[in-house]
């Protein structure tokens, strides 16, 4: 059989069907195929799926990487082929998996920028309330550090998917996975302080009508605008870090976790499928090692007393 646009639409209607997986999903894996597939035909190599080897995925990998393809870019391309032959096994299209020689590109951790509690507040305490959308954004600022939520989130975040009296926020992430996060007193009364007021005296369009924040032309806002009002907002509090609207779910959970917080709890918050991707949150500053080491560490302490 061949690598065609035929095998990858079967692969497409496998993907849906047979693993539920989200439309976002199933078009990312599924464009990672036909690009290998067009590598092959540039390369004039076959399309035969019996005679494709782990040397035509590893050339396609380093075709990639000559193009500047980020490694993490790479990995996920990488996963959809993987994903792809875990069907040609099951479908006995072919009898080996040639992805299984094929090392993974190195991604190194990235530790990313982090708000401190203080800068988050001068943030908020930038917004003027007076002005229109003043409480709509001060209610994206709240939640997105209050919840943890990502960007795609927020702007896809239903009002009746807000449980006020239970405190709880219902969030479809990645995958269409759902999730439960607590959303604090402050932050559910700075949301509905938005949904209860400015938000009524705006003309929003049927379709959108359940949702939280609503744009100009009664519209859901994008993922672009939300960038915007962060960005502005550092920039009027004078903070020079690499911010954007995750730096806010990054500040989430870092200081959950550098408050004592459970990695576990701070996963299900997220909504990590895998504690790995949470423990890039668990850095802590130099600063404060030296102050533990102090406090707790024996040795600290005959140091501290000793004469010389």
């Amino acid at each position: 059989m061949l690598l065609d646009k035929n095998l990858i639409k079967h692969f497409s209607d496998y993907l849906r069907l047979e693993q539920s997986l989200s439309d976002n999903t199933i078009n990312a894996y599924c464009h990672d195929i036909e690009l290998f597939r067009e590598f092959l035909e540039d390369k004039k190599k076959s399309l035969s799926i019996t005679e494709i080897t782990h040397h035509d995925i590893e050339d396609f990998l380093a075709k990639l990487y000559e193009l500047g393809i980020a490694a993490s870019s790479q990995a996920r391309i990488l996963s959809g082929l993987k994903s792809f032959y875990r069907y040609l096994l099951q479908e006995k299209i072919c009898e080996s998996d040639s992805t299984l020689l094929v090392s993974a590109p190195s991604i190194g951790r990235h530790i990313p920028d982090v708000l401190s509690y203080e800068e988050i507040v001068s943030m908020m305490d930038c917004i003027d309330l007076s002005q229109q959308f003043g409480h709509r954004n001060k209610a994206i600022i709240e939640i997105m550090y209050g919840c943890g939520l990502r960007v795609s989130e927020v702007v896809s975040l239903n009002i009746s998917d807000i449980y006020v009296n239970d405190e709880f926020v219902r969030i479809i992430g990645k995958g269409d996975k759902e999730r439960l996060v607590p959303i604090g007193k402050k932050t559910l009364h700075e949301v509905m302080l938005y949904v209860k007021g400015e938000r009524l005296h705006q003309d929003i369009k049927p379709k959108f009508s359940d949702k939280v924040f609503i744009n100009a032309r009664g519209t859901s806002l994008t993922r672009q605008s939300v960038f915007l009002l962060v960005k502005n907002l550092a920039e009027k509090a004078g903070i020079k870090k690499t911010i954007s609207p995750h730096t806010l779910r990054h500040s989430f959970a870092t200081h959950l976790l550098e408050g004592g917080a459970d990695l576990r709890a701070v996963q299900q918050m997220l909504g990590h499928s895998s504690i790995s991707t949470t423990e890039i949150y668990t850095h802590v500053s130099d600063e404060y090692l030296r102050q533990v080491i102090m406090e707790f560490h024996p040795r600290w302490h005959s140091q501290n007393t000793s004469t010389n």
